[in-house]
């Protein structure tokens, strides 16, 4: 008899095409009806409704309803991780759609990761961090130095409230499109919420694309020491 989780039941969930689309759909952290995961998985109601009853089931999404509907959403942080190192180790094998998104370059180069940004801006960000020293390796988390919390605490982000939280301050994930790290867990979190309050960046319902403005964009570099394009 063989102990421990077995994966097998999650993984066939996770492969199934349709599944697999909706689930890429949520992981812009945003809630969606059945209707606009239909859409994004390019099958019926009916059929969408089967899928996510298997996925509640499997506890992979959540479920809120708000009136006559009803919104869908990824169960929790573990999900979006997995699903975020899923399409690295895809693209990596060379398992890409054949014919690309018009989406796509945007999605390479800023992006929603569950909550925080990626793409080619946000590995810059998270090597200009690791480059000036600000964050520091801590075990299996990362550690922002003393510079690094100034830095921060300058642009407006709250450390002491973040703390408070029950989730890691600042966790590297890695990005599938860049293979390298990005910033996550609360920090990073609160990273994407402040570029979006100053007005350098904007988030679309339905869409995972981050759109830097050309000012917002300089601004960025500008103030994490990147070069310019």
């Amino acid at each position: 008899m063989k102990d421990g989780p077995s994966i097998a039941g999650i993984a066939a969930l996770i492969g199934e095409r349709a599944r697999a689309d909706i689930l890429t759909a949520l992981i812009a952290g945003q809630a969606l009806t059945a209707t606009e995961l239909a859409a994004e998985a390019g099958v019926t109601k009916q059929t969408t409704s089967a899928h996510l009853a298997k996925l509640l089931e499997a506890q992979l999404i959540a479920v809120e309803s708000q009136g006559r509907h009803r919104y869908f959403r990824l169960a929790d942080r573990d999900v979006a991780l997995l699903l975020e190192n899923l399409m690295g180790v895809a693209y990596r094998a060379g398992a890409v759609r054949l014919r690309a998104s018009p989406r796509e370059p945007a999605l390479r180069k800023a992006r929603v990761c569950y909550d925080h940004l990626a793409g080619e801006l946000g590995v810059l960000v998270y090597d200009s961090l690791e480059r000036r020293r600000l964050l520091r390796s801590g075990g299996d988390d990362l550690q922002l130095s003393g510079s690094g919390r100034r830095f921060f605490e300058e642009i407006g982000i709250d450390l002491d409230a973040l703390a408070q939280r029950r989730r890691p301050l600042c966790r590297a994930c890695l990005d599938w499109s860049a293979r390298r790290h990005h910033l996550a867990g609360a920090l990073g979190a609160a990273l994407l919420a402040r570029f979006v309050a100053l007005g350098w960046a904007r988030t679309a319902k339905g869409s995972r694309v981050v759109t830097f403005s050309a000012s917002g964009e300089s601004a960025l570099r500008q103030r994490f020491g990147l070069a310019r394009p």
